[in-house]
């Protein structure tokens, strides 16, 4: 029996078309809310979970929230409305999530956290979180700030007997703030300089330019000549803080110390410019590790509870040669 060409091609397209249809149905859909963009470390991280989701060959439903937890609630309701394979969320603060993780729980569909921490009264509620461990990252900061001061001998700029330092925070409720904070004074307390070191002021720049410039212009007016160290809980904010230093005529790095915490370009740029003293990465490069944790957890494999990305720390000795091969 002979089959014509026609219908030979016909045959052959609605085979084609049945197995495209078929590797559609496979692939992983994956909802992600993100928490805006509020800075450049920020911008890195969403970029990379795109790009990520691409080498993955996953459908990616993604949410800009814009601050606000209101959206990302509504977002991750959505997704369960869509029936999506896996969440994942950056949680802009740490508490209020119980009640829609709950529902996504009763959905059977697997919870990710990314970057951020969050506090549920049932850990169960999601599977893992991706991400850095935030409150080393405030250890090392503090940790460099002893380790520069006690190496330069450098003494109290008011002719005092105390370091004194000022603190531009995160985003109040923040995991990356509480985390940073945390592990900040744990080192402080730990150090066995600990007496010479005082925080003379700690507020909220949340984690943006504008904010930490405007922050610092008040340290600056109260405290301007009693200011050694500036710990900013993000690079974005202390670039704020180099403006407001500045023009009030001081030096940055030479009059007032400066450590961020990031590890962006930016602050690469203040280092090797002189404006800027040392930074705490803050590796926003997840999305690789978070697609292949999503597809472990559908494929039934167990996963770590927490997996960390690894980070350094970078300052004027290495800043010049490690900025050629920066991604973010």
């Amino acid at each position: 029996m002979r089959v014509s060409k026609s219908l030979f091609a016909i045959a052959l397209g609605a085979a084609i078309a049945a197995t495209s249809y078929a590797q559609a149905e496979d692939k992983i859909v994956v909802g992600f809310s993100q928490i805006g963009a509020e800075s450049e470390w920020r911008t890195a991280n969403t970029n990379d979970v795109k790009a990520a989701a691409e080498r993955a060959g996953v459908e990616l439903k993604f949410s800009d929230a814009q601050q606000k937890q209101e959206n990302q609630i509504r977002a991750i309701r959505s997704f369960i409305s869509q029936k999506v394979d896996v969440i994942g969320f950056v949680p802009i603060v740490e508490t209020g999530w119980d009640n829609v993780l709950r529902q996504a729980k009763q959905a059977n569909i697997p919870v990710v956290v990314m970057d951020r921490d969050l506090k549920v009264s049932d850990e169960s509620l999601y599977v893992a979180k991706i991400g850095t461990d935030q409150v080393e990252e405030g250890r090392k900061a503090f940790r460099w700030i002893d380790d520069y001061i006690t190496k330069n001998n450098i003494k109290p700029r008011n002719g005092g007997d105390t370091i004194n330092i000022v603190i531009l925070e995160g985003t109040v409720g923040a995991s990356a703030a509480v985390g940073r904070s945390k592990g900040f004074n744990e080192a402080l307390a730990a150090s066995p300089n600990k007496d010479k070191y005082k925080i003379l002021a700690s507020q909220t720049g949340d984690f943006t330019r504008q904010k930490g410039q405007e922050v610092m212009e008040s340290f600056l007016k109260n405290y301007r000549d009693d200011i050694d160290v500036l710990f900013s809980q993000n690079d974005d904010m202390a670039l704020g803080a180099i403006q407001a230093i500045e023009a009030a005529g001081l030096k940055p790095s030479k009059d007032i110390v400066i450590v961020g915490a990031d590890a962006v370009k930016g602050m690469f740029q203040a280092m090797i410019d002189g404006k800027a003293n040392a930074t705490i990465e803050c590796n926003p490069l997840q999305g690789d590790l978070f697609f292949e944790t999503c597809k472990k957890i559908l494929a039934g494999e167990s996963v770590p509870k927490s997996v960390y990305v690894e980070e350094g720390v970078f300052d004027t000795t290495n800043a010049a040669e490690a900025f050629p091969t920066r991604k973010y």
